[in-house]
């Protein structure tokens, strides 16, 4: 558990009544999120509060009224799913900055300019933010928001999201030393070991990590690589 001096409050109102729990910020964000985690590394302490600040526990009446239940893990839960975590204003504006950078990365590694099929850099994403002026919510997942971004940016960037099908061919020499980054940056759908030992493969990727996929096997085969796409999706 965490120690109750660093604990936030996460605080529901509901039918006339206040129920207020401690909480540690990042476990009990994360299980609002939809996240699995322990109930003991989110609570400060298993007790619900009418008022947390006094030490004012909630009526066990209220309370099996309510949520139809006294358990403290459980009640607690809907708190969080239900109710509002309170955050220090720095706190609120580092989680933002933080989910809005990984909104950026999932759209600069899975979208492409629809005419030429290359990823926009994350920069000209950045641009196209501040001049939508989208609003990063800071207690909402990150995937849930990526297509509302999607919508405001699509005005001002053109963009899709696009899978590929890349074939690939690479000397002996490099192919034992690339196979993981290949496995990395996709799913390998075909392979096959050529009698020569080239190491020929179709990989499936998101469309905006295709430069980038082409760029680590360069460095390390020396540009000695043969690639194709064969499918765009």
């Amino acid at each position: 558990m965490v120690a109750i001096d660093q604990a936030v409050i996460a605080r529901l109102k509901i039918q006339g009544h206040s129920f207020e729990i401690l909480v540690d910020c990042n476990n009990a964000l994360a299980l609002k999120e939809g996240r699995s985690v322990d109930m003991h590394d989110v609570l400060a302490a298993m007790r619900i509060f009418s008022d947390a600040k006094k030490g004012m526990e909630a009526s066990l009446t209220a309370m099996k009224q309510i949520f139809g239940t006294d358990d403290a893990s459980e009640i607690a839960r809907q708190i969080i799913h239900k109710g509002e975590i309170q955050l220090t204003q720095e706190y609120r504006e580092n989680l933002r900055d933080e989910k809005r950078r990984q909104i950026i990365s999932i759209i600069h590694r899975n979208g492409v300019d629809p005419k030429t099929h290359l990823p926009h850099p994350p920069q000209r994403i950045e641009n196209a933010f501040e001049e939508a002026k989208f609003h990063v919510d800071e207690f909402r997942g990150v995937q849930e928001q990526v297509q509302e971004a999607l919508k405001s940016l699509r005005p001002i960037l053109p963009i899709k999201f696009e899978t590929k099908e890349i074939a690939i061919k690479l000397p002996p020499e490099y192919a034992p030393k690339c196979y993981s980054i290949v496995k990395s940056f996709g799913t390998i759908l075909r392979e096959e070991w050529q009698g020569n030992g080239n190491w020929v493969a179709v990989v499936e990727m998101p469309g905006g990590m295709e430069s980038d996929f082409y760029d680590r096997l360069n460095r390390i085969c020396h540009g000695n690589v043969e690639s194709k796409v064969l499918k765009i999706k």
